[in-house]
């Protein structure tokens, strides 16, 4: 592992940019540091440390997300998640112990979004007896990263979505303020009603939503009435 992140290191510092650093940093808000990467160059760069030498179950997958996400540089936590998402090792039940880590602490939507619809929404599909009382517990944690990603792990699943599951934790969340929290209601529910018209629209219909929630549902259905 350190040789894997030694030479990870060096190339997300020889090709850093401070000028593009400083932008990162300041649309974060100012949470983290960046070395300044652009997206693509970073997925270039990290493309070689991703294959099956560096996948392997000989790998400890969570101690090298833990190591990773106390890196200050926002690039490596981007990199331990799709380290995370192409690791070869099985799936297992105490793996979202090590999810929910990810989620809690240095919590942004950039991280908690790929987290909750590529690691966690994989994961209840391979652990669906899992979900209700994992979501349970994060509903009623006050924490909203943990909310969000409760709302968000169905985002791609189309007709596999649990519609009764998706309604008990949208109502449980309905006296949100929480922009992260109203905004990503809109966003499941927009993106059901890709493939689930009707029933997102009787759900809006029945359910008191908050504005900004409402507005963000129904975008994809108001583009298909033009």
């Amino acid at each position: 592992m350190n040789s894997l992140l030694e030479n990870l290191e060096t190339e997300f510092i020889k090709h850093g940019d401070p000028i593009i650093a400083a932008g990162q940093k300041a649309y974060m808000r100012g949470q983290f540091e960046c070395y300044g990467l652009k997206a693509t160059i970073r997925r270039q760069i990290q493309k070689p440390y991703l294959n099956i030498k560096y996948l392997s179950k000989e790998y400890d997958i969570e101690e090298t997300i833990k190591f990773l996400w106390k890196k200050p540089q926002r690039e490596y936590q981007y990199f331990a998640q799709e380290f995370a998402y192409n690791s070869r090792a099985p799936l297992r039940k105490k793996d979202i112990h090590i999810y929910e880590f990810m989620v809690v602490n240095k919590s942004w939507w950039d991280t908690i979004d790929y987290i909750s619809t590529k690691l966690i929404g994989k994961y209840f599909l391979e652990f669906p007896e899992e979900r209700k009382p994992t979501i349970t517990k994060w509903l009623n944690s006050k924490n909203i990263w943990l909310q969000r990603s409760a709302i968000l792990f169905q985002l791609k699943y189309k007709e596999n979505l649990d519609t009764s599951l998706l309604t008990y934790i949208i109502t449980s969340l309905l006296n949100s303020n929480e922009f992260f929290i109203n905004k990503a209601i809109g966003w499941i529910l927009r993106e059901y009603s890709k493939t689930n018209p009707q029933w997102v629209l009787k759900f809006i219909d029945r359910t008191k939503l908050n504005s900004l929630s409402q507005r963000e549902a129904l975008k994809f259905s108001n583009k298909q009435k033009r």
